[in-house]
């Protein structure tokens, strides 16, 4: 198995430069990562580095906890649209979920579906595991390519990794069939393995080069 081309690179923190994302994007084309996940003002410079290559642009929407109004999240999902993204990665709204506000869950991830693939974030340090179950079916059900455990900020960071992969299990169970992706301080190869053996297609993590480099010496 080759690891790079299940890693989401990702450098989403706020005090990057212009030339960071450059580098990130370098490194994606050196070691042949699946895609570069940004924040929304980075696009277009993702976009120009990554020209011509099969490296996804992928942009984050609403982090940490998708609580912006409804036609903010669907502009600044047309505008990374616009601007060369390939791919959303988008924080569900928390606390619409915490009140278990289903339909209006799904009717904003499906006109936010609808634009671009789109991978789902759950948020699933903050939830417990009925909502865990719960919400990755709405993700499904909304049309999304992808359902995601965390961003920056989730409590999932700091939990352990067995915490992690028992994550991944039950947001298989809740949807069959749809790929995972498992992000949240995943720093090493064998970090890497776990969520893998847990069930994950795509793992999100800013050590990208790193891992591969440990992963081609273990093979």
């Amino acid at each position: 198995m080759d690891i790079a081309k299940i890693i989401d690179q990702t450098n989403i923190r706020p005090e990057v430069k212009e030339e960071d994302i450059i580098k990130t994007c370098q490194e994606a084309l050196e070691y042949g990562f699946r895609g570069v996940c940004i924040n929304p003002e980075w696009v277009k410079t993702a976009r120009k580095a990554l020209k011509n290559s099969p490296i996804k642009v992928i942009c984050l929407i609403d982090p940490p906890i998708g609580d912006s109004p409804h036609f903010k999240r669907v502009l600044a999902s047309k505008r990374a649209k616009s601007e060369g993204a390939d791919e959303i990665d988008v924080v569900v709204s928390i606390p619409d979920l915490k009140h278990e506000k289903w339909d209006r869950i799904l009717k904003d991830l499906k006109d936010i579906c609808r634009i671009l693939p789109t991978k789902v974030i759950i948020g699933s340090g903050f939830l417990i595991d009925e909502e865990i179950v719960k919400v990755s079916g709405l993700v499904k059900q909304a049309g999304a390519i992808c359902v995601k455990t965390a961003t920056a900020k989730d409590p999932l960071e700091n939990r352990e990794l067995e915490e992690k992969a028992r994550h991944l299990k039950l947001m298989r169970q809740g949807a069959p069939g749809l790929l995972i992706k498992a992000s949240g301080n995943i720093k090493t190869f064998q970090d890497v393995q776990v969520m893998v053996n847990a069930g994950a297609d795509i793992i999100g993590t800013s050590s990208g080069a790193e891992i591969v480099k440990a992963s081609r010496q273990n093979a």
